[in-house]
């Protein structure tokens, strides 16, 4: 195959040696903690944008993370959300991540825009937590969330996915204030 056929994607090397994937994150708040920690340090280091992700199984373990590569990678699909869903998948080795029926939990520094929305439960989480709001990440920044069902949640609630937002939401926002007075705003 030619490597204008293959596609990779790959998150900053700062992941493996600054996240502890052995450590346990036992509720919202700590789980979020880790999300917008991703963020900052994102932003900070210039590896992309001011987004984070990680998804959990429902025992505080750590699955995989991700951060938003979309300008290093020059590619529209790599959100923070996306870049966890596909590294879990790889961990794991299935598409659908609550196929063994565990439950798996996605903490997201900022509300999911309408691609990653879809993919929540295309990739099969259990739980969504949501620290900004698409309101705020509009407000803060140049970014288009796209386009939700009107009654989001309760879409994805049919699903049996449960919403909680609002976590850390301030701290999350701030991510956005960080991002704004860098050099690296272009990511």
């Amino acid at each position: 195959m030619s490597a204008g056929h293959r596609i990779e994607l790959a998150l900053p090397d700062w992941i493996d040696d600054q996240i502890d994937f052995t450590r346990r994150y036992e509720d919202d708040t700590a789980r979020m903690a880790l999300a917008i920690g991703l963020a900052r340090r994102n932003v900070e280091l210039a590896s992309g944008g001011p987004f984070g992700a990680a998804i959990f199984r429902d025992d505080g373990e750590l699955v995989a993370v991700g951060v938003n590569r979309v300008v290093p990678q020059q590619c529209s699909v790599a959100h923070a959300e996306m870049m966890a869903f596909m590294s879990a998948q790889s961990r794991l080795g299935r598409f659908r991540l609550n196929e063994d029926g565990g439950r798996y939990i996605l903490a997201t520094s900022a509300q999911p825009c309408s691609m990653c929305y879809g993919a929540s439960f295309w990739a099969g989480i259990d739980e969504l937590v949501i620290g900004a709001r698409a309101e705020d990440v509009m407000e803060l920044s140049e970014f288009d969330e796209g386009p939700l069902p009107a009654d989001w949640i309760g879409e994805l609630e049919k699903r049996a996915i449960k919403v909680r937002r609002d976590v850390l939401r301030e701290q999350a926002r701030g991510i956005f204030d960080l991002y704004r007075s860098t050099a690296g705003a272009s990511y």
